[in-house]
């Protein structure tokens, strides 16, 4: 789904945020994990992907539901990083074995045209290009957009057009956001879905 831009903070950077999950409710976990994105200080959620459902990648265990979101954010990249590890710390976030299942996973995507190689952070996500499940829905938020120091999102998608996933018809914003964009937003923004009527 795709927001409307509405008051976005002072200085704030265009960011994507992938959004994962394959343990417990995890239409319920998208849903908490975007109320709490749009909660972070000097943040704006401004628009949120269609969900898209995949097969682990070189892992076993259920498959994911996945969404991007666009956010408008003041914050530094290494502090927003610290706020999505805090949120799915609060989700019953386990971190150990590499592409384990998941109660939650946030990924910082891109943060603006920002490259980082840093030892905490990696700007663009060094396995975006990679995967189909970041891609598609990626593509449906900003099909023009460029990935710095890797091409056209576009192009980046049909490399992998060999990948399960699957647009599913499960919604995942929250009601308190989906309300405010119907009648018109509050000072976070206002939220419209590519799905909504």
């Amino acid at each position: 789904m795709s927001l409307l831009p509405g008051p976005s903070p002072a200085s704030a950077e265009r960011v994507f945020v992938g959004l994962g999950a394959n343990l417990g409710d995890t239409a319920a976990a998208l849903a908490s994990a975007l109320s709490a994105l749009s909660a972070l200080p000097g943040t704006c959620l401004i628009a949120v992907s269609s969900t898209y459902r995949s097969a682990p990648v070189d892992a076993q265990g259920p498959d994911f539901l996945n969404a991007v979101a666009e956010l408008r954010t003041a914050l530094e990249p290494v502090a927003l990083l610290a706020g999505l590890h805090d949120i799915e710390h609060r989700h019953g976030r386990q971190r150990g074995e590499r592409n384990a299942p998941r109660t939650l996973d946030l990924d910082l995507l891109l943060y603006g045209e920002r490259r980082i190689d840093g030892a905490a952070l990696v700007l663009p996500h060094p396995r975006l290009t990679a995967r189909a499940f970041v891609l598609a829905p990626l593509a449906e938020l900003a099909p023009g957009l460029q990935v710095p120091g890797q091409g056209a999102v576009a192009a980046l998608l049909e490399a992998v057009r060999g990948q399960r996933v699957e647009r599913v018809d499960v919604g995942v914003v929250p009601p308190t956001i989906a309300a405010a964009a119907r009648h018109g937003g509050t000072a976070a923004g206002a939220l419209r879905t590519l799905d909504s009527p």
